[in-house]
């Protein structure tokens, strides 16, 4: 993961060259092989692990919004099911503020 300037640089970047419209960005799902719970290895979406960083959380979206200069990222929080297996991670409030977004919704 690089420095949260380099995230929001890129963001700004981007927003400066468009300056219209909404910016959607899809990040990947886990993808299971034979069945749900046995997945291969995740590996984000190239372009939202470009410009939001985060590299460890399936099932994630987010929009750029130039016109009104905000970013959100949307997302569920890990269940206590899902920690059982993976252990204590950070929160996807955490993550959005490693990166410089300061908006996460459900």
């Amino acid at each position: 993961m690089f420095e949260q300037s380099t995230y929001i640089s890129r963001r700004k970047k981007l927003s400066e060259s468009l300056r219209k419209g909404i910016l959607l960005f899809i990040g990947n799902n886990e993808s299971p092989m034979n069945y749900a719970d046995n997945t291969y290895p995740f590996r984000q979406d190239s372009t939202f692990l470009y410009f939001f960083g985060y590299h460890h959380t399936p099932g994630l979206a987010a929009i750029i919004d130039p016109e009104e200069n905000r970013e959100i990222v949307f997302g569920d929080e890990a269940t206590i099911d899902s920690i059982v297996w993976t252990g204590p991670k950070p929160t996807l409030k955490e993550q959005a503020e490693a990166v410089g977004v300061n908006e996460v919704q459900p």
